[in-house]
């Protein structure tokens, strides 16, 4: 268990609320989403319904006074993850997305990149994150 510093909590926290815009965009706009981006409904609507579970979760852990750094870890590796998966996407010809669809998935990756290493800075400020 770590005590998370305040960076830690807050890219948590700003992780849920980003996330779950999105989560809550995919979900229930899928359908009208897809015309727009060029995107196959079950693409925008399966991720996301996960998008609503991974947001739970990242907001409980961001309002935890202590968690554990293996958890955490998952978290940072996950958003990893998927920033590389929203790149892998754009360039596997699995769909074919219009420019706004390649705009979009290009915002995912990146976003999420940048989750992954504000987490992992906010890891590394927190105490009892790196063991001596």
């Amino acid at each position: 268990m770590i005590q998370p510093s305040t960076f830690l909590s807050r890219a948590l926290l700003a992780d849920a609320v980003v996330t779950g815009a999105v989560a809550l965009l995919q979900t229930f706009g899928a359908g009208l989403l897809t015309p727009m981006l060029n995107l196959p409904q079950p693409l925008l609507l399966e991720t996301g319904l996960f998008l609503i579970a991974y947001t739970a979760l990242v907001g409980w852990l961001g309002t935890r006074q202590s968690m554990p750094k293996a958890l955490v870890a998952i978290v940072i590796a996950g958003n990893a993850a998927w920033a590389f998966g929203s790149i892998a996407l754009m360039f596997s010809g699995w769909t074919s997305p219009n420019l706004l669809g390649y705009a979009f998935i290009a915002v995912h990756a990146i976003s999420t990149g940048v989750f992954a290493e504000l987490q992992y800075i906010g890891l590394r400020k927190s105490s009892g994150a790196v063991t001596a």
